[in-house]
């Protein structure tokens, strides 16, 4: 839910960003993929990062600033080079909407892995709606057990948010897209974890833009290590949004460590003879170690301003918002089922 004092910031967002793409298409379609499209893009790729400040609440300056800070910054880059999903050719609405969003356009030749249905996404919402209502207990909570709720809300909200846009440019657009997540709870590696299961549109990003130009050069852990380099930078502007405080350092440390541990994971696979932990073991395993860092890195830079208590306050109010909707909604049908009897 966007406050009503955000309505008029996120008007202007969506009038300003379809102009950049406007222009972006534009300077693309007549410009080959060179430094001169790249010189030519520069001006967007300035702008994007500001739009997002001009909201107040925390969840639609954090969403919009990860749409265009970071998806469309990339996807920019990649299409100076000639790369990645977007071309001149698509049609403007078509072509913002793959520009802003983090959605993965799917490939006909790959096979086809199911979505988040709606049942699943209304279980996931009914969930969502459970963990905000037991905030209210939260003083009463040890420290780490809120943060494991942190980290369910976090899972659930992206989830529900990348789906509902990858939903809204199928519907509207027509684009065949891979969902964004695929279970990530069943991972039974860290590089299963974030290269095939977790918010899937940007381990594609990193893929083109950092991997696959430093694997070329430096060899495929000189990748892995960049990608996950380059995506603790990302998060750090991104917390920097959320906050609307300095970096920290310590998203980047987290996904550092993360990066040195799958380097690792990858030198202990390619020894075939090494044994290998059992599924049923490795999956808990995994689990475990992306919560235990990110409770020492990754949610430190949120809860020590207390951006979390923004972040649940809003929550709260989303749900409230909900709840009385649905409420007066099924008043309506009632009295126009029993008014027709």
């Amino acid at each position: 839910m966007v406050p009503g004092g955000d309505l008029g910031s996120l008007a202007a967002v969506v009038a300003a960003v379809t102009a950049c793409m406007a222009y972006a298409r534009f300077a693309a379609r007549r410009l080959r993929p060179s430094l001169p499209r790249l010189a030519a893009l520069l001006p967007v790729l300035a702008v994007l990062p500001l739009p997002p400040l001009a909201f107040r609440a925390l969840h639609p300056r954090a969403i919009s600033a990860f749409f265009l800070a970071w998806v469309a910054e990339f996807r920019l880059l990649l299409l100076a080079s000639g790369q990645g999903p977007l071309h001149p050719s698509l049609p403007l609405p078509a072509f913002a909407a793959v520009a802003t969003l983090p959605v993965t356009l799917r490939d006909p030749r790959a096979a086809r892995r199911p979505g988040l249905g709606l049942a699943e996404s209304a279980a996931m919402a009914a969930l969502l709606a459970a963990v905000v209502s037991l905030y209210r207990h939260q003083e009463r909570m040890h420290r780490y057990a809120l943060l494991a709720l942190y980290s369910v809300h976090v899972y659930l909200a992206l989830e529900l948010v990348l789906a509902a846009a990858a939903a809204a440019a199928r519907a509207t657009l027509g684009l065949d897209l891979e969902p964004q997540f695929d279970r990530p709870y069943l991972s039974a590696s860290l590089r299963d974890f974030w290269g095939r299961r977790w918010n899937l549109s940007i381990p594609a990003l990193l893929r083109q833009c950092v991997f696959r130009p430093v694997r070329a050069r430096l060899g495929a852990p000189a990748g892995v290590l960049a990608a996950f380099a380059v995506s603790g930078l990302m998060h750090e502007a991104m917390f920097s949004y959320i906050t609307l405080r300095p970096p920290t350092g310590e998203a980047a440390a987290f996904f550092a460590l993360h990066g040195a541990c799958a380097v690792a994971e990858g030198w202990w696979a390619a020894r075939g003879r090494w044994p290998r932990p059992p599924r049923a073991l490795a999956t808990p395993l995994t689990l475990a170690f992306v919560g235990v860092t990110g409770f020492w890195l990754f949610f430190p830079p949120i809860t020590r301003p207390g951006a979390d208590k923004q972040v649940i306050a809003e929550s709260e109010a989303m749900v409230a918002f909900l709840r009385d909707a649905a409420g007066r909604a099924a008043a309506s049908a009632r009295s126009v089922l029993f008014g027709r009897s």
